[in-house]
């Protein structure tokens, strides 16, 4: 994502309440003094043209340079830390050379052009003030060293800085007097030391969703249920789980959680149920985060119905009951929110998330307004038609850079290709934000990934711990700031487009159609297969008929979750107990048959590993005219037993045919596996039939030697 360029100004719409007691006259010297610095260390330290326009085409293939680690915060007692990794991306091999750490320390970035394009290496800032040098050896072509830099904070270029915020920074490695390659970071200084005011520091709320990273089919737990008639209602709602790295990622992210308490935790209730450990939470999302904004995309309830997902399984009501069941709590209460999806929350998805009961979303992306010339309030009331949705709006330029995504693409923010360059970047822009409007009081949100590495969360909560500037507030406080926008405001902001593309919507469409054929296959085994008799433990039967529907419905609500990396499995769960249910009941491969008269009995064995009776059809059909069987029988196999139904067999001659024996549900619905049975007829004369055959031959045999002697010769003969 590239930010978008702006011209604003600090200042320009900025510190309104400070300036009321500043005469207007000291304001305008002091900034003009501001400008007037600022231009001449430019000018001062113009950087020379010749470092690029020596460089070969070799060293300009590819980036060299990768900040491993980076003093993100200065105080004045940090000092700066950095660890980098130099790597021969060309052919040839480079001498010795080496890495200068320097920066610009009396620079103070005025407008968000100004700091993007220093981040894409095209803004003209010099940075005279070298913090540092190391060596790096020779390489080899693909070779790598690794370099630090550590300046303490009596440094003479650290000890210059007089003026909080962050500052433009420069990575230089060159090597035999020629440049190899620059990547520009920043570093941000606290007010710790320095003879500044202080300001309010600004409110920033991070969140971090909890689901998991892929789940996965219990295939004991779904033989158990489909064998023994049913397994217990915990364990039912563990018949999907999460995959095997996700205990340890759990584990991970609990140190973390523990460490930074401020940090907000979103979790999927149906993750917490499913996993053993506890986790404290700062909310619940929808059941595994189903997509509500590709549902409301696709607009078509019936088919989601089809697969098996109604609304009732991703309300806000059954997140709290799986969230009070994970807990073993029934009267436990936690905010639910309604965690964007895939697509964009449109009117029509906001609408339907109020109807579901959701007071509250979270929109991840595509949500704040294009011309906001400052960062502000991640908040906005949209009215629908069934009530007022609070919209929490992700600050995009931070979320991003807080989910490993950098500023521009194309890897133009070539100090941004690393987690250390990218939350220098994120301290930078915070720090920006803040100065933007120091007193304005406004609560910035942060969305992480559902795959954020624990280490980076870490890392990135430590460095907005360091930021005194920087506020750490709970979702309860952003929830119940004042809102940015609401009203008609607010509407001109809700997105048009669903944002939903065509790759997705048909991946969606497929998913869909796929569950909800598992869907229709469970429907026809309770209704059309198994023997419906009250006789046969009928509350045991019901019980079994609807933990069905349910297991296929936990699947299928797992696959349609948003963003789901686990979503394929999850339909072939889904099939795979279909499947088994269908395939429990099967013809007996049948031997063959040989026939030596006009009929003959085909027997036919079924089988059921069910716990439960059915009833079905089968059916045989041959491929010859000469040689047919009866059509249809019904039979009812017993529970984990076979029945025999016995076909007859008419023959006409003598000769061969294939009988096709298949299974019918009572609606006369193929299913399973067919099976074919050779017939070989030896016709033989051994009743009536054959009697008349041979009376027939002895007669026109006799005919013929009458005929033979009497009748008249020719005269020549």
């Amino acid at each position: 994502m590239v930010v978008r360029k702006e011209t604003q100004q600090t200042g320009v719409k900025v510190n309104q309440p400070a300036q009321r007691n500043v005469p207007h006259g000291i304001r305008a010297l002091s900034a003009i003094l501001a400008m007037v610095m600022t231009m001449a260390l430019m000018l001062l330290y113009a950087p020379m043209p010749h470092a690029k326009a020596e460089e070969t085409p070799e060293t300009q293939s590819g980036a060299m340079l990768s900040i491993d680690s980076s003093t993100a915060v200065l105080t004045d007692t940090s000092g700066y830390h950095l660890s980098a990794t130099v790597t021969n991306t060309t052919d040839q091999e480079i001498p010795s050379g080496t890495l200068t750490l320097a920066m610009n320390a009396f620079y103070t970035f005025v407008s968000r052009n100004d700091i993007q394009e220093w981040s894409e290496g095209i803004g003209q800032i010099p940075t005279p003030d070298i913090v540092g040098q190391s060596e790096v050896p020779a390489l080899q072509p693909g070779a790598s060293a690794n370099v630090r830099i550590d300046a303490e904070s009596s440094q003479e270029a650290l000890a210059s800085i007089h003026s909080w915020g962050p500052k433009p920074v420069t990575l230089n490695y060159e090597a035999d007097g020629v440049q190899q390659d620059e990547a520009h970071t920043f570093a941000t200084r606290t007010g710790a030391g320095l003879n500044t005011p202080d300001t309010p520091a600004m409110n920033i709320t991070i969140v971090q969703p909890l689901e998991a990273q892929g789940w996965t089919t219990d295939n004991t737990m779904l033989e158990q249920l489909v064998n023994k008639g049913g397994v217990t209602s915990a364990e039912l709602s563990k018949i999907a789980v999460p995959g095997k790295e996700d205990e340890a990622r759990l584990k991970s992210l609990e140190e973390t959680f523990t460490k930074h308490d401020k940090l907000q935790v979103v979790a999927d209730p149906t993750y917490l149920k499913a996993m053993s450990m506890p986790t404290q939470v700062d909310g619940i999302t929808q059941p595994s985060l189903f997509d509500i904004t590709a549902y409301s995309a696709l607009n078509d309830s019936k088919t989601y119905d089809s697969s098996g997902v109604g609304t009732s399984q991703w309300s806000a009501e059954q997140a709290l009951k799986s969230y009070q069941s994970a807990l073993g709590d029934p009267n436990a209460s936690m905010t639910t929110y309604a965690w964007q999806g895939t697509g964009n929350w449109t009117i029509e998805a906001l609408t339907k998330a109020k109807q579901q009961g959701y007071d509250t979303v979270i929109a991840t992306h595509d949500f704040e307004a294009d011309d906001a010339a400052t960062a502000e309030t991640g908040k906005a009331i949209v009215s629908t038609d069934t009530g007022d949705v609070t919209v929490l709006t992700a600050q995009s330029v931070l979320s991003n850079l807080a989910q490993g995504k950098a500023t521009s693409s194309d890897a133009e923010a070539d100090g941004e290709g690393t987690t250390a360059g990218r939350l220098a970047r994120f301290v930078a822009q915070s720090a920006f934000y803040q100065m933007e409007q120091p007193y304005a009081e406004r609560n910035l949100l942060v969305c992480l990934n559902d795959n954020s590495d624990p280490a980076v969360v870490d890392a990135l909560m430590t460095d907005v711990e360091q930021s005194p500037w920087l506020n750490i507030t709970d979702l309860n406080t952003l929830s119940n700031a004042d809102p940015t926008l609401s009203g008609d405001d607010a509407a001109t902001i809700v997105p048009q487009s669903d944002g939903i593309n065509d790759v997705t919507r048909a991946n969606l469409r497929q998913t869909l159609s796929t569950l909800a054929a598992s869907a229709s296959d469970i429907k026809r085994f309770n209704a059309s297969i198994l023997t419906d008799d009250a006789k046969q433990a009928p509350a045991g039967l019901k019980a079994w008929r609807r933990q069905l529907v349910n297991a296929h419905g936990i699947m299928a609500l797992h696959a349609l979750g948003g963003e789901n990396p686990a979503g394929s499995t999850m339909v072939e769960g889904a099939g795979q107990l279909a499947s088994l249910l269908i395939n429990g009941v099967a013809i007996t491969p049948t031997e063959n048959v040989n026939v030596v008269s006009e009929t003959a009995q085909m027997p036919v064995t079924i089988s059921n590993s069910h716990p439960y009776p059915v009833t079905v059809k089968v059916s045989s059909l041959t491929n010859s005219m000469q040689i047919v069987t009866s059509r249809f029988d019904t039979v009812e196999v017993p529970a984990h037993g076979e029945a025999q139904v016995a076909f007859t067999i008419r023959v006409a001659t003598s000769g061969t045919a294939d009988a096709t024996l298949s299974l019918q549900d009572r609606q006369g619905i193929t299913f399973g596996a067919t099976q074919t049975t050779h017939i070989t007829s030896a016709l033989q004369i051994s009743d009536k039939s054959g009697f008349i055959i041979i009376g027939i031959a002895v007669l026109l045999g006799a005919l013929g030697l009458w005929r033979q002697f009497h009748r008249k010769k020719d005269p020549d003969e």
